[in-house]
């Protein structure tokens, strides 16, 4: 098996293609990761949230990172973290980034599921407050593993 680092524009295919993340956080020394719907597109990763812990840290310490797999087998897969600040989205005045959001999201499926679950346990839906936000991407890497024989390129899905 061979890792080699890939490209900008191989990291933003991979996250342009995967739906499903880990969204990582700190405060305090402390750090939280939890997994993620989202969507990417330019310099942007949109995301749908509830009010809670994650989003408490991130208001404190908007440095936060987003990791995207793509996984043939164990020796075929890519990698990419993407480094940046939180943003929230809060309307109006960002009412036109929130509706683009919305439409990014929603072509992905169940992407509401995971930040709408936990809160269920507590509250009605009713009484649940929608919480859209945006990674604005810094900098992103990227590691892809190549089995033996196989093509020199990540895998794609």
């Amino acid at each position: 098996m061979e890792i080699r680092e890939i490209g900008e524009k191989e990291c933003q295919a991979v996250l342009q293609g995967a739906s499903i993340g880990r969204l990582g956080c700190a405060l305090d020394n402390q750090p939280y990761v939890v997994p993620v719907y989202f969507a990417y597109e330019a310099d942007y990763v949109y995301l749908f949230s509830t009010l809670g812990q994650k989003i408490e840290w991130m208001r404190a310490n908007p440095k936060v990172c987003l990791q995207a797999d793509e996984i043939k087998n164990q020796l075929q897969w890519v990698s990419v973290i993407a480094n940046g600040r939180y943003e929230e989205l809060p309307t109006p005045q960002y009412e036109a980034e929130l509706a683009h959001a919305r439409v990014l999201l929603q072509k992905r499926h169940s992407w509401w599921l995971n930040a709408m679950a936990e809160r269920r346990k507590q509250v009605p839906d009713e009484l649940i407050a929608p919480l859209f936000f945006r990674i604005h991407i810094e900098s992103m890497t990227g590691l892809a593993a190549v089995g033996e024989g196989e093509m020199t390129s990540p895998p794609r899905k």
